[in-house]
């Protein structure tokens, strides 16, 4: 049997279909940046899926900021160890940044159960104890991006990446545009 098993030539590969794809199935599609195609391109070669085409959407400026806290050595929090396995963390240690997912860190597991909150937000609490610049990354608990804006209240200062929300599974942050890249959830 023969196939590709060199990792960059299997993802080089799927790079190359998935433009292909594009250009036959939508050949009036256009990214609004060089940068949205890359991050749209990702979503679809991670999860085979083109309804990213159409369902993720960026706030303005939203990818030079995390670009920007990035480059300043900022550290990403994130309460998926989904979303941590796909970041790259070496990339990031290249600019002194880097990720944290505490979920199943024993400090959140008691606060969670002793302030009877989830997981989520519990990590939401102790990554603001840490110093440093912060950017969070959310899977689908909305409770998480809640926390952070009752912390932003208080004057806290940190930014929020993104929140991806599965079909049925989103709350509304009393009306604000606070994600900064989301997945709309699919009727």
């Amino acid at each position: 049997m023969s196939y590709i098993q060199q990792p960059q030539e299997i993802e080089k590969n799927s790079f190359l279909i998935i433009d292909d794809i594009i250009r036959e199935t939508r050949p009036e599609y256009r990214f609004a940046s060089d940068d949205h195609a890359a991050i749209i391109k990702r979503a679809i070669h991670t999860t085979a899926d083109f309804d990213w085409l159409d369902i993720l959407h960026f706030s303005d400026g939203v990818i030079e900021i995390l670009r920007d806290g990035i480059m300043r050595g900022c550290t990403i929090y994130t309460d998926t160890t989904m979303a941590l396995s796909g970041i790259n963390k070496t990339r990031l240690a290249k600019y002194g940044s880097e990720c944290r997912c505490y979920v199943s860190d024993p400090r959140v597991v008691a606060a969670a159960k002793e302030q009877q909150m989830t997981r989520s937000m519990a990590a939401v609490d102790i990554a603001m104890q840490e110093p440093g610049e912060k950017i969070f990354v959310f899977g689908n608990a909305p409770t998480a991006l809640f926390r952070v804006l009752e912390h932003r209240k208080t004057g806290c200062r940190c930014r929020c990446a993104g929140r991806f929300c599965r079909r049925g599974r989103i709350q509304r942050c009393a009306g604000r545009k606070f994600t900064a890249v989301y997945r709309r959830a699919r009727p």
